[in-house]
């Protein structure tokens, strides 16, 4: 493409990642209150958080393979556009039921984030592609981790159809600044390959071992992940903290820290270390749930393990996308699509499952829960580190025998302090980046 991803570019589509996942999020601070105004009991109130989700996941399959056969540009801005319609509708909405339709229109187009992430990878040089992706996608987590105390204070000052608006405003907003800011795509557009898009998601998961590695590993991370901050409002509004829901919300500071610390994971990819980071943070993450185990004695720590464990998700997070987009440039938004199905899976089984162990032996059992799955994750990453199995269609002999020895000298010079660059003659391209896994 003519034109790359500067700096503005780069916080213009990580600003829009922000506010497509805030759409899913954003009802978790407001539930008791949104219920009551549109006359859901409380055993239904989970709704509101899961049509969201059930719309982003029909997203993921449906939506997502359109950013391989359309305009990316065009197509972040249109669902930018439809989502500020979902938001809309709930905000206006005076029965649950429109409520619903519009948390599920709003999910399904929130998929727009990973358009968004598949634009950058492609608009961005080999050299620059983890960085750039690392800094769109922590627009995610800011999201995430954002919606909770922004949406609350909003619901405080204006109640909670406030955030409803504010968000389809954003949306809007943004739909603008795509248009205006971000250069097109000059490609060649294969309106027809749309079945193949969406057949290829299944394909992946079904014979591309390296993929399914990656995606067990977002499955068990998001699992980890959706444990803490699905449950973690149990312990502290409990004694002997009694904190109230404002004041949890703040805990979402922590892991925006950790999660913007985690900005180099991208560069690091860069530089070829992108399965080490990824087997090191995991590591991290176990170590994460031994502090935030403790959140019914001691807030510093639980603060600090929020910290950990946010650094660790968001640097595993981004080197799986760095090593997938670069095996599969050519799909990389139906790539990104299936991968985050298993994000999506394991962020709600997270939320299940934290619920149940908390009931059973209290925060102490959903902490070693969290890091059971962390541990999961890790034991994936080793068995496929061991193992990898790269593309058939790039694997050649000469290269696959060679590779041994030019990472072990990658190592090496890494552990001297010398950079060492990309080995062109023994791992080229495509097979040097699958090879990392």
């Amino acid at each position: 493409m003519p034109e790359g991803l500067d700096g503005r570019r780069r916080s213009l589509l990580a600003v829009v990642c922000a506010v497509a996942v805030a759409n899913i999020y954003a009802a978790q601070p407001v539930l008791a209150d949104a219920g009551a105004d549109l006359g859901l009991p409380a055993a239904d109130l989970g709704w509101l958080v899961a049509a969201g989700q059930v719309g982003y996941l029909l997203g993921l399959v449906a939506l997502v393979p359109l950013g391989d056969v359309l305009d990316r540009r065009r197509l972040i801005a249109a669902q930018l556009a439809l989502t500020a319609v979902g938001t809309g509708v709930v905000a206006a909405s005076s029965t649950a039921p429109f409520a619903l339709i519009g948390l599920g229109v709003a999910g399904l187009f929130s998929v727009v984030v990973q358009i968004a992430v598949a634009y950058a990878a492609a608009l961005s040089p080999a050299r620059e592609r983890g960085r750039n992706i690392g800094v769109v996608t922590s627009g995610v987590v800011i999201g995430i981790l954002g919606a909770r105390t922004v949406a609350g204070f909003l619901a405080d000052l204006a109640g909670w159809r406030a955030v409803y608006v504010a968000l389809a405003t954003a949306s809007l907003l943004l739909a603008v600044l795509v248009l205006a800011a971000l250069p097109p795509e000059r490609r060649e557009q294969d309106r027809a390959g749309y079945r193949r898009r969406v057949a290829a998601m299944g394909r992946l998961v079904a014979g591309d071992r390296a993929f399914r590695g990656r995606a067990l590993i977002a499955f068990f991370l998001f699992a980890s992940f959706g444990t803490l901050w699905s449950g973690i409002a149990l312990p502290l509004g409990a004694a002997p903290w009694h904190l109230t829901p404002t004041q949890i919300g703040l805990f979402g500071f922590a892991g925006l820290a950790g999660a913007l610390a985690a900005a180099g994971a991208g560069r690091w990819a860069d530089r070829g270390y992108a399965s080490p980071v990824a087997g090191w943070s995991l590591l991290a993450l176990i170590v994460s749930w031994a502090l935030s185990g403790q959140a019914g004695r001691s807030l510093w720590l639980l603060g600090a393990g929020i910290i950990l464990l946010d650094f660790a998700v968001q640097a595993v997070h981004v080197s799986n996308q760095h090593l997938l987009t670069s095996s599969h440039p050519e799909r990389s938004s139906a790539t990104i699509g299936a991968y985050m199905v298993f994000y999506s899976l394991g962020s709600a089984l997270g939320a299940i499952s934290t619920a149940w162990a908390y009931a059973a032996e209290g925060w102490p059992g959903a902490a070693l829960l969290g890091a059971g799955y962390a541990a999961a994750g890790l034991v994936v990453w080793a068995a496929h580190r061991r193992h990898p199995v790269p593309s058939p269609t790039n694997a050649a002999p000469s290269a696959i025998s060679a590779a041994p020895s030019a990472i072990s000298a990658a190592v090496t010079d890494a552990a001297q302090g010398r950079r060492t660059p990309p080995p062109t003659d023994a791992v080229p391209g495509r097979l040097g980046r699958n090879l990392r896994l």
